[in-house]
């Protein structure tokens, strides 16, 4: 049972935190193209896309920890530092993202940002994104395995 809850984290992490990564750090310089050209349709059409996609596959991330934590149930490693450090990243990038990133991305699908609202935001993704990376570190690497990793 662990290998199979395990393989759906896993999978639900790649199918879910992917697109929002990608899809977040495409949108600030798509966003300046809609704001420097008013009048290009398809401009304004990915700006909408893009944040599209972050709202959908923020919903559908909440799979990821809630399979991580029966999977960590699963192999008894619940009060593992990296574990317990991982927690706390995820909750900041779900944080990051809610807060700071998805309010962001409304106002420039609104057609109401300005430029410099887009550095902002790509800065904000840019924590999203290092949070991201730093959680897939610490379950890969997981001080104190005996994987060997």
């Amino acid at each position: 049972m662990t290998k199979f809850l395990l393989a759906v984290h896993v999978l639900a992490a790649i199918v879910a935190i992917g697109p929002v990564t990608v899809a977040a750090s495409m949108f600030p310089p798509a966003a300046r193209r809609a704001l420097a050209a008013p009048d290009d349709t398809r401009a304004a059409e990915t700006v909408r896309l893009l944040h599209r996609i972050c709202r959908v596959y923020a919903a559908v991330g909440i799979a990821v920890p809630v399979f991580g934590f029966f999977t960590a149930s699963a192999m008894g490693v619940m009060g593992d530092a990296w574990l317990i450090a991982s927690t706390v990243l995820t909750v900041l990038a779900a944080i990051v993202l809610v807060v700071l990133v998805l309010p962001r991305q409304e106002i420039l699908v609104e057609g109401t940002g300005t430029r410099e609202a887009t550095v902002r935001l790509a800065m904000f993704t840019g924590v999203f994104n290092l949070l991201w990376a730093v959680v897939t570190v610490l379950m890969i690497v997981r001080p104190g395995s005996t994987t060997g990793a």
